[in-house]
């Protein structure tokens, strides 16, 4: 499924961190920071949970909501958030299920061989749950500054 600006950002349910069931339309009202990448604790992925959690009280004055998403565990997702003392919650997506909504759960090439994996891909949701924005070419130590700009 590809996603486009301007249409409705697909609704999902799926487990936080905590086990707790997340539902995009729960947001209605807010914009949302809705960030698919690849591990935990890798380091273009720690990097780019960093620089938003350094810069989400911007964020935050902006009106943003920040949900992170990749195939991790919960487990992992609590240990990531304790390291890096991440204060936004993460997805939970073992089963692809809201990555294939968002078609970020693709084909990739690395070092000559071929692997499905998580594309990084930053959406911005308005408050009327619509896509204001897709970020593709995600800079992880800057990341924060490419949503707010």
């Amino acid at each position: 499924m590809s996603v486009e600006v301007g249409q409705q950002a697909p609704d999902f349910e799926a487990k936080n961190e905590n086990g707790e069931l997340i539902k995009l339309s729960d947001y209605r009202g807010k914009k949302v920071v809705l960030y698919f990448y690849p591990k935990d604790s890798t380091p273009g992925c720690t990097a780019q949970a960093c620089d938003l959690r350094d810069h989400i009280g911007e964020l935050k004055d902006s009106g943003y909501e920040v949900i992170g998403v990749s195939p991790d565990s919960q487990k992992r997702h609590q240990n990531f958030i304790a390291k890096y003392d991440l204060p936004f919650t993460l997805i939970s997506d073992e089963e692809k299920e809201v990555h294939e909504l968002y078609g970020t759960w693709q084909l990739k090439k690395f070092m000559g061989k071929e692997y499905m994996g998580t594309v990084r891909t930053t959406f911005i949701i308005d408050e009327d749950g619509n896509i204001a924005d897709i970020i593709k070419k995600v800079k992880t130590k800057e990341h924060a500054a490419q949503i707010l700009t």
